[in-house]
């Protein structure tokens, strides 16, 4: 409407003819487009006899949110001049026939509180780094790829050479006629606008599967049936939780004779299952399901079904194909890949394989889909993602990271790196910063894939494993090199298993965390200047992070000294907030930097007061056990304050949560004076599978002298727990849609 007035007006006083006004939104200017996609992200497109572009790309996924009418301005300046508002950027636009550039196009925004001029020039100065697409044979740090986030308040993604997706499947562009295409971010100093704005084109991040986040067991080795249940029988004998069991290339044949091959070997392809080792693959696969545990299968797709494969006369059948004539692996052909996926894929997932582990690393044989500019790798974790929702269940990639909008493909596996302490430093800098550019969930080959023995590093590992997407281990085929966790010696047994029942303990708030990171597109693993950007401390110490909301960490990623293995570690406790120590409750005040130091069982990691920080008892089956208790860790806040946080509940696997198949539970500390109140909301939305009744354990360490509880205005008596060092109050089962309210006077 405003926009309608302003072009009313202009017309009936003489300033402009009304044909020149561009209306509405995209702005068309002749061969210009100008798209407001949200007050701090716009297109930019310069295409002939105006032959704009609308179909998507694997980046630009999502063409479907625009900047409403009544959320900007247009302005005209004269002499073809134009200026453009939103609330957070002033744009002075000279349609002069050409490409958008320097000369013509200028966004000014605020950075600092001073207002700063952004240009499509494109010179990029302080970028806070993104991922990396592998850590292969990486030994050391090495230089990442950019994410969106820079010092600068901007950042310009080029897609002008990318594929179209048309029908679903990849269309070149025609780039004779479409000369310019670009996606300005101009976000100042609102890191969260930026992220947000990444999910408005590019899509957000899905909801994984709940068992995505749990615990993992992986090793190249030629296991058999008997050993892969040995496996499992070993984390429950040895008090370890167990999520999802990984079969690496072992369970198919190694009897390839054709073929490119990698690595020395033309059997890293196979489809038929290895019947010596795994004589009955459905059965094995219905006994570990029975046990609890979920299966995925390794996967090297390169060099596609070859003759000695059981599949291979019924894929060529369906081919059409001669079969003395094997068919190239064509990921650029639809009819190939859907009788691939047929043959390959299909039979497996039908015995029960719950996802692939896409193992492509054959970049040097094909680095792009043949015909087309996109990467391999690009489209591969595209057509794998939309295969695993084929029965109705949420996408569950397993790949390598392929860049800008592969984020709706998690989780990422960052490859094969080197056990030394080096190798995990940099990871724990890789995994905070690689949410910059949308990957949001790296798993970890946690102890390194390769090198030498060494159980003190495999701990270290192991406590920052607790914190990333999922405490997935993993080791190349040697003999030296098992990382389950009770094998490296008594105590560090010890400290892994502390580790594990953390994160086995911690599902509840990880999956709430990751419903954070749906909704918003921030990361799960943060670094710290997303949030605390304004303090030029946010910005110094790349060993430390936030989790979540609630949890700040800075991992040890060196030696100990002494018996105790004791390491150190430097932490900013940032803002006004109070921090307590996870492990032993002190308490640290925002604005402090301290050295920290831990023995080999502990390592830096924080719990913000003030909040609930919903947590469940030890589970060996973290991510499917149902929560029929909440269990509430809750630290005192430094003076009166009023928190919420939401606690969310999915069936973990389906697709159901789309269409508002969920719970939120909010969870409430309010502190006035000497009476603290929790408050457990009752639970809105209802799911597949929803509890209908819940305990509640609210747990109070550093609280001081407790004087009186009251749960619902009865007076209890909270227990002492010996080991938490903290008073504990139990709430009996009770109906998930009633409010529980705990008061604490002291």
């Amino acid at each position: 409407m405003k926009n309608r007035i302003l072009l009313l007006l202009l017309f009936l006083c003489g300033g402009i003819a009304a044909s020149a006004q561009p209306a509405g939104n995209p702005l068309v200017f002749g061969e210009n487009r100008l798209t407001l996609i949200t007050p701090t992200l716009f297109r930019l497109e310069f295409a002939r006899d105006g032959k704009f572009i609308d179909d998507p790309t694997i980046f630009a996924y999502d063409r479907s949110n625009l900047l409403p009418a009544d959320r900007f301005e247009v302005r005209a300046l004269g002499g073809d001049r134009y200026e453009i508002t939103t609330e957070a950027l002033r744009i002075v636009y000279e349609h002069d026939g050409f490409p958008f550039g320097l000369h013509n196009f200028a966004a000014y925004y605020k950075l600092n509180g001073k207002e700063k001029k952004f240009t499509n020039r494109c010179i990029f100065r302080n970028n806070l780094g993104g991922p990396v697409e592998t850590l292969d044979r990486v030994t050391g740090e090495i230089p990442m790829q950019d994410g969106l986030l820079s010092r600068d308040g901007w950042y310009v993604i080029d897609d002008e050479r990318s594929d179209l997706l048309v029908d679903g499947w990849l269309c070149p562009r025609d780039t004779r006629s479409h000369v310019q295409d670009q996606y300005c971010f101009v976000y100042g100093n609102d890191y969260k606008a930026a992220l947000a704005d990444l999910g408005a084109i590019s899509g957000r991040v899905p909801m994984t599967r709940k068992y995505i986040h749990g615990v993992w067991y992986c090793r190249y080795w030629d296991y058999t049936s008997e050993e892969f249940l040995s496996i499992i029988d070993g984390y429950e004998q040895n008090d370890f939780p167990l999520d999802n069991l990984v079969f690496d290339m072992g369970w198919h044949t190694y009897t390839a004779e054709i073929g490119t091959g990698h690595a020395g070997s033309r059997s890293w392809t196979g489809y038929t299952w290895e019947r010596k080792r795994i004589p009955d693959p459905e059965a094995l696969i219905a006994e570990v399901h029975r046990r609890g545990v979920t299966v995925s299968l390794n996967d090297h797709p390169h060099d596609g079904i070859r003759p000695h494969e059981e599949m291979y006369g019924a894929f060529m059948k369906d081919m059409g194909a001669d079969p003395a004539k094997p068919l190239l692996f064509d990921l650029g052909d639809r009819r190939y890949m859907e009788t691939f996926f047929k043959h390959a894929h299909h039979t497996t997932e039908d015995m029960g394989v719950d996802f692939w582990w896409l193992d492509w690393q054959q970049n040097y044989l094909y680095p792009e889909v043949r015909g087309y500019r996109s990467t391999s790798l690009q489209w591969i974790n595209e057509l794998y993602y939309r295969e695993t929702e084929r029965k109705g269940l949420r996408g569950a990639g397993y790949s390598r990271w392929a860049g800008w909008g592969d984020h709706r493909h998690p989780i990422q596996f960052s490859g094969d790196a080197q056990a030394n302490w080096e190798m995990l430093a940099f990871e724990v800098k890789l995994t905070a910063a690689s949410g910059n550019a949308g990957c949001y969930y790296w798993a970890h080959d946690i102890g390194g894939f390769r090198g030498d023995p060494n159980p003190e590093l495999t701990v270290r590992w192991t406590q920052f494993g607790a914190l990333s997407a999922a405490l997935r281990v993993h080791s190349t085929k040697d003999a030296r090199l098992d990382r389950r966790p009770w094998l490296s010696g008594d105590r560090e047994t010890a400290a892994m298993r502390r580790m594990y029942h953390m994160r086995s303990e911690l599902m509840p708030y990880i999956y709430s965390s990751v419903w954070q990171t749906h909704s918003t597109m921030v990361p799960l693993n943060r670094p710290m200047y997303i949030e605390y950007g304004g303090d030029e401390r946010a910005y110094c110490n790349e060993q430390e992070f936030l989790f979540g909301d609630l949890l700040l960490a800075a991992p040890v990623s060196s030696p100990g000294t002494g018996p105790d293995k004791v390491a150190s570690q430097r932490v900013w406790f940032p803002g006004e907030d109070v921090w307590y120590d996870f492990f032993t409750h002190e308490r640290f005040d925002g604005g402090r930097e301290c050295e920290i130091s831990k023995p080999l069982e502990e390592f830096p990691l924080y719990v913000r007061g003030g909040w609930v920080l919903p947590m469940q008892p030890y589970t060996p089956r973290p991510a499917s056990t149902p929560l029929t208790t909440l269990v509430m860790r809750v630290y005192p806040s430094a003076g009166d304050a009023d928190n919420t946080y939401t606690l969310y509940e999915d069936d973990g696997v389906t697709r159901d949560y789309e269409r508002g198949a969920y719970a939120t539970t909010q969870l409430n500390y309010r502190r006035a004076g000497r009476v603290t109140t929790v408050t457990v909301r009752p639970a809105e939305g209802v799911y597949e599978g929803q509890v209908v009744k819940r305990a509640y354990r609210l747990q109070l360490p550093a609280a001081g002298k407790i004087e009186k509880v009251r749960v619902g205005g009865r007076t209890v008596k909270p227990v002492f727990d010996e080991t938490l060092k903290c008073s504990v109050v139990e709430v009996p089962a009770t109906d998930i849609r009633r409010e529980v309210k705990i008061e604490i006077v002291g």
